[in-house]
């Protein structure tokens, strides 16, 4: 009950000093929310994006293995639209039927190659999208909570110099509001940085992913459409 209570004392303090504060304080410290809101916003948004997709490569990655024709495997890349995956094989599916009306089989490997080479960088770059915020989050929002941070230690000192002694009394709100700034800088900061090198390991192992699979649908091409 008394932590409850000590909790309560602080977050009100905490929402006194904000309500105080001089107005760049506080556009300071609304500018550190909105890194944060949107940081955020990404984060989960990213999270439940390679969740749904991490279990659709696995769906359709059984489909396709179990497959013996690429035109099976069509049909059943419709369940499966979130995977990555399916896009890859859409673009090989796709030059792979351009070849075989124009010339009855897959006479262009290579067309086929880099057909999956663009689709990887496609879905690569979709995955990297809006990555760039958390980058900025993570590098900026430190300096600005500095900002704040400085502004409020001058607030001190120039509440010292109106007070004409060296008291805490004088000090201590430009402090706390300085403290408040290195808080929320660091609150917005921290998570955009963890999940930004998350995020990048995820993609990462997507792209391997991928390039594994461009292996298999060739050796699938190769077997459907080659004599």
């Amino acid at each position: 009950m008394t932590h409850f209570y000590g909790a309560f004392l602080l977050q009100v303090s905490v929402w006194e000093l904000v309500n105080k504060a001089n107005p760049i304080s506080q556009a300071v410290l609304v500018l550190l929310l909105i890194f944060s809101v949107f940081s955020w916003t990404i984060i989960f948004s990213k999270w439940n994006l390679f969740r749904k997709a991490t279990e659709s490569n696995s769906q359709f990655l059984r489909a396709f293995r179990k497959a013996t024709a690429m035109d099976a495997v069509a049909l059943a890349s419709e369940q499966f639209r979130k995977s990555p995956l399916v896009t890859l094989f859409d673009f090989g599916y796709g030059e792979i039927a351009r070849q075989v009306k124009a010339r009855g089989t897959v006479t262009n490997k290579l067309a086929l190659e880099r057909n999956l080479q663009l689709a990887i960088s496609e879905e690569v770059s979709k995955m990297e999208r809006n990555m760039n915020w958390l980058a900025t989050a993570a590098t900026v929002s430190p300096f600005i909570g500095l900002f704040g941070t400085v502004l409020g230690i001058i607030g001190a000192f120039q509440a010292l110099g109106v007070a004409g002694s060296a008291s805490l009394r004088a000090v201590a709100p430009g402090i706390a509001e300085a403290l408040v700034a290195t808080a929320m800088g660091l609150a917005a900061a921290i998570p955009a940085a963890i999940f930004y090198n998350h995020f990048g390991n995820v993609i990462r192992e997507f792209g391997a992913r991928m390039e594994d699979f461009s292996l298999e649908f060739m050796n699938l091409a190769e077997r459907s459409f080659e004599d």
